[in-house]
């Protein structure tokens, strides 16, 4: 018994780079210690996603199937982050959930827009840091799509986090002019957002 409780104290402690290389090498348990290492974490955050036991079971199971298929394809480069690898597999595999369903989640019409109360959390974990790091970069390349003087606004306000006192100095227009396309930038963010079905969620 004592010996049992060495091993897996010494399997417990092994990194999940080193686990992954055995897995690719044809040990099958090394899988079943990556898993029941990291389940809890990752079903705990696909859950607060779906809201759904069995949908949340679902993603899981195929979040790893995937894994599964990555590894034994010898597709797997992410030596030394495992856990973020699965994380975005099971981020991608929640929206796509959304997408199937129509169920994309949708924010409130609020003076500062929700999303980048989002990206400036931070009490995230290390979990939802990961996904913030994907939203902000979806998110990015939305602002980049924006004409160039709603762009230039909304980069000082939210990015720069400049007063509309100064955005106005720096642009050379009134303050109503800057508070104006400070608007219209956020609605067309969001038409964006739902053109390109970017999931706001962390």
């Amino acid at each position: 018994m004592f010996l049992q409780k060495v091993v897996m104290i010494q399997k417990q402690i092994i990194p999940d780079s080193s686990l992954v290389n055995s897995y690719i090498k044809g040990d099958e348990s090394s899988l079943a210690i990556l898993i029941n290492r990291h389940k809890q974490r990752l079903f705990s955050f696909i859950y607060s996603k779906v809201q759904n036991k069995d949908i949340t079971e679902d993603i899981f199971q195929d979040t790893f199937i995937k894994v599964i298929r990555t590894l034994k394809r010898g597709n797997y480069n992410e030596e030394g982050k495992f856990l973020p690898w699965v994380m975005r597999i099971a981020h991608n595999l929640v929206i796509d959930y959304f997408r199937k369903n129509n169920r994309m989640p949708t924010f409130q019409n609020t003076e500062e827009f929700d999303i980048f109360s989002v990206l400036k959390d931070g009490s995230l974990n290390a979990e939802k840091q990961i996904i913030q790091e994907q939203i902000f970069a979806d998110v990015r390349e939305l602002v980049n799509e924006l004409p160039e003087e709603q762009k230039e606004v909304l980069v000082m306000r939210m990015y720069k986090d400049m007063s509309f006192k100064e955005i106005s100095e720096n642009t050379g227009v009134s303050i109503n002019t800057a508070l104006g396309r400070m608007r219209y930038a956020l609605i067309n963010m969001r038409k964006l957002i739902e053109k390109h079905k970017i999931i706001l969620v962390n």
